[in-house]
């Protein structure tokens, strides 16, 4: 799997949601939904969009577990926690209020595993992340 592509894609179609979103809020002059908003431009888009440039910048290897790792858990982290904000601050169908809840405190959970993976990553592969060709 080409890491770089990927994110970037994914990071392109949360730009596309977040931007309308931001968009119909202001036609419609509500601002009910900007913390959803704000999140899918920021973990969604710049977060996803950075982690794809960092793998086309620096030369972690394709092999690698953690990053594989980080890969899958940033992915599912920022749809469950997007999509589990909207869950919670929305409760489109009756009765799910736990449901929401736990949806939204699982994918808040994975993404922040991402992210701690991430650290560990910067460091694990440090040798690969320098300003030297």
């Amino acid at each position: 799997m080409d890491r770089t592509r990927f994110f970037v894609r994914v990071a392109a179609l949360y730009a596309l949601i977040g931007a309308f979103m931001g968009s119909h809020m202001a036609g419609g002059g509500g601002l009910q939904l900007s913390a959803i908003h704000a999140h899918i431009l920021v973990v969604g888009w710049l977060s996803l969009f950075a982690f794809g440039i960092y793998y086309r910048v620096f030369s972690i290897p394709k092999g690698s577990k953690l990053a594989t790792a980080h890969v899958w858990t940033s992915f599912f982290g920022v749809f469950g926690l997007t999509v589990g904000m909207w869950l919670y601050y929305t409760q489109p169908i009756d009765g799910m209020s736990t449901f929401n809840t736990i949806f939204f405190i699982v994918g808040g959970t994975v993404l922040l595993i991402a992210f701690a993976l991430f650290a560990i990553m910067a460091f694990i592969h440090g040798r690969f992340i320098s300003e030297d060709a």
